[in-house]
């Protein structure tokens, strides 16, 4: 048995937490990540830092917040002299291998465009013995059949339903497997994102009838969007990916890496169905910003449930951790092997607005600039814009920012909001009322 663990990171992309029957999914939807969580741990209150895609993912690889990689929006590369997860683990002696949506290579602004073409070497975050990904996976395929690209720049194309596929060679990775070298396997799925040319959800043929039906989660009820017709395609969509991870667990058993392998079940963002704004994501509530998250092996067992707040933030400190890794001083996450409670996650809101947000375990608090949120990272004034009691309003309907009742709780949430900030290397802000606009 290796010393050091396999580790394999399994990623959906634009999916809510409560898809899982584990976070209160009534319909048979995961069966596989719910039995996953009664021997492992799961994270009740996991959110993203980041509810846009290639900023996420920028996160996820280097430790550090969007505003510090520079790639604050989608289609910004991954810069080369800022270290990887990659690299590091690597450096201990891991294979490494990457699977999937990689959405870290373009820049459009320049016509660096591998939206549909191979991704240089160089470009792959140092992800170097195993590669089957394309950069921007929704251009190169739809719900069913596409291609990627393997490392030699090979175009592999596929048929069949997509998170399938993309799963093969996951599955493939383990097969031709040689070296008893421990391995990170990142499997960066795409679903359950909508297709972006068809402007819907593709779940599996069947998955209409199959999730007919569905509650409406509380916190959509009653508001404008789509999903009425979309949610059954979503949870067909998620479905899809359990039954995935099962085939892909049972293959670690198989080859008898299981024993010794910790499995991260995330997400990058949640979806709010054109609730909040004109499209599924860059809000800061909890629809866009509340992820799932699982994780089994090593010191995470016992099917507990953990209430800490956490932030995806924190798996690139966790995962050197696993790899037994020291984490740099300069990673902004903790490790979720010693997990401590934190008075609010910290969210950057980009694309939609230049935004900032925390959450506590009690309070929603989130702030705008007047900057173009595709042009601008950040900004030197911001103006107060949602604030939700979360105890009493779980579903945020009740925005409370301009209640004057309110203006002592808007200031210590601001302080906490500046200090999160500061930490992210961003200049201190002048915070302004909204009744200032």
């Amino acid at each position: 048995m290796n010393k050091r663990p396999n580790i394999v990171f399994y990623f959906s992309d634009q999916q809510r937490f409560d898809t899982l029957g584990c976070y209160g999914q009534k319909l048979p939807v995961t069966p596989v990540l719910d039995n996953l969580a009664q021997t492992g741990i799961k994270f009740e209150n996991a959110f993203t830092c980041q509810p846009v895609c290639g900023p996420a993912r920028s996160c996820l690889q280097t430790g550090k917040y969007a505003s510090q990689t520079g790639c604050y929006k989608n289609d910004i590369p991954l810069p080369q002299n800022i270290k990887t997860i990659a690299d590091y683990l690597n450096e201990a002696g891991y294979e490494t291998a990457y699977i999937g949506k990689w959405h870290l290579a373009s820049n459009m602004e320049n016509g660096s465009d591998y939206s549909k073409i191979a991704i240089p070497e160089d470009k792959r975050g140092g992800y170097k013995d195993y590669w089957y990904a394309a950069d921007i996976l929704e251009f190169t395929s739809h719900g069913y059949n596409g291609f990627v690209f393997d490392k030699d720049n090979k175009k592999h194309e596929f048929i069949g339903y997509r998170s399938d596929c993309i799963n093969n060679y996951a599955i493939n990775y383990l097969q031709q497997k040689t070296s008893d070298k421990p391995f990170f396997m990142f499997v960066s799925q795409i679903e359950p994102h909508h297709q972006n040319d068809h402007q819907k959800y593709e779940g599996p043929y069947g998955s209409k009838e199959k999730f007919k039906d569905f509650s409406i989660p509380k916190d959509l009820e009653g508001l404008e969007g789509d999903y009425m017709e979309n949610y059954p395609d979503y949870l067909g969509q998620c479905n899809r990916l359990d039954s995935n991870v099962g085939d892909l667990i049972n293959t670690l058993k198989e080859f008898g890496y299981w024993e010794n392998t910790i499995f991260i079940y995330t997400s990058d963002h949640g979806s709010h169905f054109k609730t909040r704004n004109s499209e599924y994501k860059r809000s800061c509530h909890d629809a866009s910003i509340h992820i799932p998250l699982i994780i089994h092996g090593g010191c995470f067992k016992g099917g507990q449930t953990k209430k800490e707040l956490v932030s995806l933030i924190d798996l690139p400190a966790t995962i050197l951790n696993c790899a037994n890794i020291d984490v740099p001083e300069d990673f902004m996450g903790n490790s979720l092997c010693n997990i401590k409670d934190r008075e609010s996650v910290f969210i950057q809101i980009s694309e939609s607005q230049v935004g900032r947000a925390i959450r506590t375990h009690k309070w929603k608090y989130s702030v705008r600039s007047k900057a173009d949120g595709i042009k601008e990272s950040c900004s030197d004034i911001y103006y107060e814009d949602f604030l939700y009691d979360l105890e009493n309003d779980p579903y945020e309907r009740n925005n409370l920012i301009t209640k004057d009742e309110y203006n002592n709780i808007k200031k210590e949430l601001c302080q906490i909001l500046i200090k999160n900030m500061e930490k992210a290397g961003e200049k201190i802000p002048k915070i302004l009322s909204c009744k200032n606009i």
